[in-house]
C-alpha cells in the first residue's frame, strides 16, 4: 500500500525528485497526457510494485506528487495516460512503465528487451502486454558527497590538450589495477591512470558518453553491444556498467569521486554528451521515456506528425520547444554544479542549434540559453559541427562564441598533406596556422579550432598509416558501415608488416602526425593511445566492439612513440610561441626584425603567391619568431618521398639548437649553422631553436 501522499500549493514545481519537508516530491512534464500515474517498486525486488499513486497537474504541465516516505533507494517509474493517435503526434501507452528524465540513477538491463516495445507497427493501436516487472526503473538517490573542496579547473584554452578516452576502454586491460575496478570510474580514478594521464602532459579528458545508455537490439542479435553509448536513455544518469559498485547510490559517488581524482592531479573533465536523440529511435523502436510522456512535444515531427531524422538514429530531440530545451539546460548545468565537469563535448551539435523551423540558426534558443546562463557560458563547450539534414548540415565555423568546434578541415587537410596528396601546401599552412578562413571573419580566434587527427570515430593514428582501406567485417555489416573516406595510406603493405622500411616510414610519418598537432595554432586533441601504438586492425567504426579490438592494451607499448609524444607536449607547455591565442598576422617585431611567420623555399628564399599552389611542392620551411622574448623557432616540413637539403634561416654566425626531427635520422645534440644545408628526410619535421646570432630572413619575393 501506498504511504501518504500530499500535493504542493504554493513552491515551485521542480522536474525529477525533491526531498521536501512534507516527503518525497516526484514532478514530470506532459502537456497531451489525460491522466499520469507513479508506480514506486522495491528495492529488494525491482518487480515488486509496492504503491501506486494519481499525480496532478500543476502549472506549466508538470504532474506532481509527494510520498511521504520514498527513501532514497525506492525504485520508481511513470504510466502515462491518453490517446493512441500517431498521425497528431500522440503515443501514449499506460501499459508501458516509463522513466523519469530527469532520473539521477537507472537500474535495469538496457537490453532494448522485447517488452519495450508497444507494437510491430507504430500506427496500429498498442499491444496489452504489460511491462512493469521488467522496466526500466527510476531511482531516488540522496546525492551528499564529500567534495573536500573540489571546483572545476577553469584551465585557459590557450594552455588545454584534450585526451579523448572511453571510461571502460581506457582501464580495462590495466594490469596494475585490480581486477573489480578495470573499466570502471574508480579504475580511471587510481593514482596508476591519473599519474600516467598527468606524466604525459594532456590537461584534459574528454569522456565517451557517460550517460545511461541502450543497447540496440540488432547489435544484441549479432553478439555486440552499443560499445560508444550514443544512444542516451538517462540525460542526469551515469551509466552503471561503468561503476565498480551496484548500489545506484554508490555508482554517483564513485562518479564523483574520479572527477575529484582527476581534479587533484589538475586535469579536466569534459563530456561527450548525446543531447540530438534518444535511444527511442524511430517509431518501430522501444517505448521507454519520452515517446511515452508526450511524443509530440519532446521529438521534433513535420507537419504530418512524423519524426524529422536529422541524426541518423530515428529521432531528433526537440530543443526549441521550452521542455526539451529546459531538460538539456537542467542536464547540462547538473552535471556542472553537482558532478563537478568541467565541460562538454556535443554530438552532432548542429541537431541541437536548429530553430523552431528546423534551421541551423546562430540565435537558436539553445544557443541563445546557453550564452547567457550564468553557469554554463563559463565552461568549456565543444561542438561536433555537423548532422546529416539535406539542407545546411555542415557548420564548421558556424557557431557563435563562446563555442569551439571540431575541426574536420584540419584533420582532412593534415591528412593529406603527410600521405603525399598534391597542392596541398597553402590548405596545411592555413590550417596550420589557426584556420583564420574558417574562424577569423566572425571575430573568433584561432582557439575556437579543436584541431585533431584522429579520434574515437575512424582510424587510430596506427592504422591510419598501416591501412589504405577500413577493414569492418567484425561489425556485421558486411563492411558497408564506416568512412570510405579516410585518406589514409598503408606504406606498402596492407596491415601489419615486418619489413623494417615500411615500419620506419609509419613511425616517421606518426611523429609528423602528431608534432604537426601539437605545435598547430589551436587546441589540440589526441584520441587515446596513440601515443603507444594502439591499433584496431583497420576497423574505422568500432562503436560495437566492447572487446580487444577497442580496448587500450596495456602489455602492448610502443616506447620510442609514447617517448616522442611527451617530448612534443613537454615542447609546447614550455614555448609561449607553440600556444598563441591570436592568429599570425605578418608585421615585423622591430625587437627581432622577424614577422611572426615567415614562409621559405628550400633555398631560404621567400615562398611566394603562385608557389603556394604549386601541385608537386613537397618542402617548405617557416620561420616563427619567439613571444615573449622566447628565441625564434623553425620548422622543416618535407612531405615528400625522397630526402630534400633545405637551407636553414640566417646567417653563418647563426646557430641553431635541434629540438626534433621526425625521421630520428639527427641527434638531439647536433647544433647547425645558419645559411647552411640541412638534411630533412621523406615524410620528416624537423624543429630547431635559435641558440646564438641573428635570425635573418628575406624581405622580398
Amino acid at each position: 500500500m501506498l504511504p501518504p501522499v500530499s500535493f504542493a500549493s504554493t513552491e515551485p514545481l521542480t522536474p525529477g525528485v525533491t526531498f521536501t519537508s512534507e516527503g518525497t516530491r516526484f514532478v514530470v512534464f506532459s502537456r497531451h497526457a489525460e491522466a499520469m500515474d507513479l508506480c514506486l517498486y522495491d528495492p529488494a525486488d525491482a518487480q515488486r510494485e509496492i504503491g501506486r499513486a494519481r499525480m496532478r497537474k500543476g502549472e506549466n504541465d508538470l504532474w506532481h506528487v509527494t510520498v511521504r516516505a520514498a527513501a532514497p533507494g525506492t525504485l520508481y517509474g511513470y504510466r502515462a495516460q491518453g490517446t493512441w493517435h500517431p498521425d497528431k503526434g500522440q503515443r501514449f501507452n499506460a501499459k508501458k512503465l516509463l522513466l523519469d528524465p530527469y532520473a539521477r540513477s537507472i537500474v535495469g538491463r538496457p537490453d532494448a528487451a522485447e517488452h519495450m516495445f508497444t507494437t510491430p507497427d507504430p500506427m496500429h493501436p498498442p499491444g496489452c502486454l504489460d511491462n512493469g516487472p521488467r522496466a526500466l526503473k527510476s531511482v531516488v538517490v540522496d546525492e551528499t558527497f564529500d567534495w573536500q573542496g573540489d571546483r572545476p579547473l577553469h584551465t585557459s584554452w590557450q594552455d588545454t590538450v584534450i585526451y579523448e578516452l572511453h571510461v571502460k576502454g581506457f582501464t580495462q586491460t590495466h594490469p596494475g589495477l585490480p581486477t573489480q575496478l578495470r573499466g570502471t570510474y574508480a579504475g580511471l580514478a587510481n593514482p596508476l591512470v591519473t599519474n600516467y594521464l598527468r606524466e604525459l602532459g594532456v590537461t584534459a579528458v574528454q569522456l565517451l558518453p557517460v550517460h545511461a545508455h541502450l543497447d540496440d537490439a540488432f547489435l544484441l542479435e549479432r553478439g555486440l553491444t552499443n560499445f560508444w553509448g550514443y544512444n542516451t536513455l538517462g540525460f542526469f544518469a551515469p551509466h552503471g556498467e561503468y561503476a565498480s559498485s551496484h548500489d545506484p547510490q554508490e555508482q554517483i559517488r564513485e562518479f564523483k569521486g574520479m572527477v575529484k581524482a582527476l581534479h587533484a592531479d589538475g586535469i579536466e573533465v569534459i563530456l561527450d554528451v548525446v543531447y540530438n536523440h534518444t535511444a527511442e529511435g524511430d517509431p518501430r523502436g522501444p517505448t521507454m521515456l519520452f515517446r511515452g510522456l508526450d511524443d509530440a512535444t519532446y521529438y521534433r515531427q513535420d507537419a504530418d506528425h512524423n519524426y524529422l531524422n536529422v541524426t541518423g538514429c530515428g529521432n531528433s530531440v526537440d530543443s526549441a520547444k521550452p521542455a526539451g530545451l529546459r531538460l538539456i539546460l537542467d542536464s547540462l548545468r547538473y552535471w556542472v554544479t553537482e558532478m563537478h565537469v568541467d565541460g562538454f563535448r556535443f554530438d552532432l551539435a548542429v541537431t541541437v542549434a536548429r530553430d523552431e523551423n528546423d534551421h541551423f540558426s546562430q540565435h537558436a534558443p539553445f544557443l541563445a540559453a546557453v550564452a547567457q546562463d550564468p553557469v554554463l557560458s563559463r565552461v568549456k563547450l565543444i561542438a561536433e559541427p555537423w548532422d546529416i539534414f539535406k539542407m545546411d548540415s555542415y557548420q564548421v565555423g558556424g557557431f557563435p562564441a563562446p563555442w569551439r568546434e571540431l575541426n574536420g578541415k584540419f584533420r582532412d587537410t593534415v591528412r593529406k598533406f603527410w600521405r603525399g596528396e598534391g597542392d596541398t601546401t597553402a590548405e596545411f599552412a592555413k590550417r596550420f596556422c589557426g584556420s583564420q578562413d574558417i574562424y577569423g571573419d566572425s571575430g573568433r580566434s584561432p582557439l575556437a579550432s579543436i584541431n585533431f587527427i584522429t579520434s574515437h570515430d575512424g582510424f587510430t593514428l596506427l592504422d591510419l598509416v598501416s591501412y589504405s582501406r577500413k577493414h569492418n567485417l567484425a561489425n556485421g555489416e558486411e563492411n558497408r558501415d564506416g568512412d570510405d573516406h579516410n585518406h589514409s595510406v598503408n606504406c606498402g603493405v596492407e596491415g601489419p608488416s615486418e619489413d623494417p622500411v615500411i615500419l620506419d616510414t609509419r613511425a616517421r610519418l606518426r611523429r609528423s602526425l602528431i608534432a604537426t598537432l601539437l605545435f598547430s595554432t589551436g587546441v589540440p586533441f589526441i584520441n587515446a593511445g596513440d601515443e603507444r601504438g594502439r591499433t584496431q586492425q583497420g576497423n574505422n567504426n568500432a562503436y560495437c566492439q566492447d572487446n580487444e579490438l577497442s580496448w587500450l592494451d596495456w602489455t602492448e607499448c610502443d616506447e620510442a612513440m609514447l617517448a616522442f609524444t611527451k617530448q612534443i607536449l613537454h615542447l609546447r607547455h614550455t614555448r609561449r610561441t607553440l600556444r598563441r591565442p591570436d592568429y599570425f598576422d605578418g608585421k615585423v617585431n622591430p625587437a627581432t626584425g622577424l614577422r611572426d611567420v615567415t614562409w621559405l623555399e628550400g633555398n631560404g628564399s621567400l615562398l611566394c603567391h603562385e608557389e603556394w599552389h604549386d601541385p608537386r611542392r613537397c618542402h617548405f620551411i617557416a620561420l616563427l619568431d619567439g613571444v615573449q622574448g622566447e628565441p625564434p623557432l623553425v620548422l622543416l616540413f618535407n612531405r615528400g618521398s625522397t630526402g630534400v637539403d633545405l637551407t636553414l634561416p640566417g646567417t653563418t654566425e647563426s646557430q641553431w639548437k635541434l629540438l626534433f626531427d621526425t625521421s630520428a635520422v639527427h641527434s638531439s645534440a647536433e647544433t647547425f649553422v645558419g645559411a647552411a644545408n640541412m638534411h630533412v628526410e621523406a615524410a620528416s619535421l624537423v624543429c630547431l631553436e635559435l641558440a646564438s646570432g641573428p635570425a635573418t630572413a628575406p624581405e622580398y619575393c
